[in-house]
Order: C-alpha cells, then structure tokens, then sequence
C-alpha cells in the first residue's frame, strides 16, 4: 500500500476502473456470442436483435476506450458479414 495519501485514493480508484471494465469487457463478450448462437442456429430474426445489441455495445466499448477503435470496426465487420450471409426468408 502506498504512503502517500493521493497515491493511496488512486489505488482504489484504479481498482474501481478495473471492475467498471471487466464488466464492460464481459457484458460485449456475452453480446457477440449471443449474435454468434442466433447467426449459428439459423434464426435470422433473433440474430438482426442481437446483432444490434452487439453493434451498440461494441461501439459503446471503443468510444469510452475498452476497445481500440480499428479492433471494434473489425468485430462490426465480421458479424456484418456474417449477418449478410445469412439467406432470407
């Protein structure tokens, strides 16, 4: 622990950040896996709902700097694709 009182308040602010960003970094992950399984069974429909949640939260993710913005483009690429690829019924 450190001796000097502001280094000590930046400790536990840090340590407040890290938890904010690992449930940032979950809540995206859980998002993306949620578009895979609807892209993956075939559901076209639950797959656009989940894709726009997927969308939002990755964008959400590169503006607060979670994400790098070129990492966050490239994830909205591939589920684009994906989503495109998916036949129409």
């Amino acid at each position: 622990m450190p001796n000097i009182k502001s280094s000590s308040k930046r400790v536990l602010l840090s340590q407040k950040a890290a938890v904010r960003n690992k449930a940032a970094r979950s809540l995206i992950k859980t998002n993306i896996k949620k578009f895979d399984a609807a892209a993956n069974a075939g559901d076209r429909e639950a797959a656009g709902s989940a894709y726009k949640s997927a969308v939002k939260t990755v964008d959400r993710a590169a503006a607060k700097g979670l994400l790098h913005k070129n990492k966050a483009a490239h994830r909205k690429s591939a589920m684009t694709k994906k989503l495109n690829s998916m036949a129409v019924e």
